[in-house]
């Protein structure tokens, strides 16, 4: 990606941003160092902004010269309860906090953007809201801050958000029209049987063997209830059950997530999930309590803001990615508004920049945020070239 000297000059700003806010990692709706940290930065650009939006949230307004529509530019600014392996000068000083999933980079690009913007401001035709967003990682701060009414007021028209992602080369860009992330939903399973001698498993209800019926009926739903061409997963991750080796087990409690990029899809799991219990709960003489959570919508992007903001970006960067099922809650935006969402990549082999998102090791080259603030910037360059 080819960077502009106006970009550039930005760089060590948004550098030190980054590793001061890695320094203060704060968890969903505690981001109060966080936010007073960029409510300071936007003060001493004189960028006008609200704060205490959905508890910890921020949004900075620049106008534009011709006012007519306002393009949002997202970050996410919650960290996660990871304990920091990274031996660095900036190492988290919170214990057991860390921004593993590289929200202070997004929320040093944004602040990167501000910069920029401020000082090419009689450039500036569309308004631009500058969004940052709490508690991305749950429970979910990008429904709040829709409701709290920031996109009406503002006249949000269109959405850009952005993540960094280690899977991806760093400094290419991994995008795709339609659906790209998954909807997501949790779940928890309650199973009570009747406990009993292990010695005389005819006097008892075996909650053990229930849930590991259930669990293999579930993975059914997918192989013989959902259409094959339509992606769905299904992922028990957590079974608790019994107390002692030669005890049958009175009750069991399975956790999982439902993930799909369609509704009807998630809808049809969900129904399926409760009759499969229901004939469980016949075929053993159980009870079986269901307890499904409606988490974020799939991501799915505008295909015609998709095609412009490929456009926008200089050629070679772009890589065309299969749909993935991570979710994200920028899909709430994008069913108030268009929008785009991508992955900035920041796989570097040779700099062991190759850990997952939610790892105690993660980190990478901050020189890649220059790459995530010139893909914004490009978005607003393009758009000028067509007016």
């Amino acid at each position: 990606m080819k960077i502009s000297d106006k970009v550039k000059s930005i760089e060590d700003i948004m550098m030190r941003a980054r590793q001061q806010l890695h320094m203060i990692p704060e968890v969903a709706y505690e981001e109060f160092k966080t936010a007073k940290y960029i409510e300071g930065y936007l003060e001493d650009l004189n960028i006008m902004y609200e704060s205490e939006i959905a508890g910890t949230g921020i949004v900075a307004f620049l106008k534009g010269s011709e006012s007519k529509k306002t393009i949002c530019f997202r970050a996410d600014m919650d960290a996660l309860n990871v304990q920091e392996q990274n031996e660095v000068e900036y190492k988290s000083q919170h214990e057991n906090k860390m921004h593993a999933c590289g929200h202070d980079g997004h929320m040093a690009i944004l602040l990167g953007l501000a910069k920029y913007l401020k000082e090419n401001e009689s450039d500036l035709m569309d308004n631009v809201l500058l969004l940052f967003q709490p508690a991305e990682e749950g429970p979910g701060g990008a429904l709040p801050m829709i409701e709290s009414g920031i996109f009406k007021k503002y006249n949000v028209t269109e959405v850009y958000g952005l993540h960094l992602f280690p899977n991806i080369n760093e400094g290419k860009i991994g995008v795709k029209s339609g659906p790209m992330m998954s909807g997501t939903g949790e779940f928890d399973i309650k199973i009570t049987g009747r406990g009993g001698h292990g010695a005389m498993p005819h006097e008892a209800i075996d909650s053990v063997l229930i849930a590991s019926d259930m669990v293999s009926r579930l993975q059914s739903i997918i192989s013989r209830g959902i259409n094959p061409i339509q992606p769905a997963v299904i992922t028990v991750g957590k079974l608790v059950a019994g107390e002692i080796r030669n005890v049958i087990a009175k009750s069991a409690v399975l956790e999982g997530t439902i993930r799909s990029f369609n509704d009807d899809v998630y809808n049809i799991v969900k129904e399926k999930m409760y009759h499969i219990a229901k004939g469980l709960e016949i075929t053993y003489g159980c009870s079986i309590d269901i307890s499904i959570r409606d988490m974020y919508p799939a991501v799915i992007n505008d295909v015609k803001l998709t095609k412009y903001f490929i456009e926008s970006q200089d050629s070679g960067t772009i890589e065309i990615i299969e749909p993935i099922m991570l979710a994200e809650d920028f899909s709430y935006y994008q069913k108030e508004v268009p929008g785009v969402f991508f992955f900035l990549g920041t796989k570097n082999e040779q700099k062991n920049y190759t850990f997952a998102l939610h790892n105690g090791c993660f980190n990478f080259d901050e020189k890649v945020l220059t790459c995530g603030l010139q893909a914004y910037v490009n978005i607003l360059v393009k758009r000028e070239s067509l007016k």
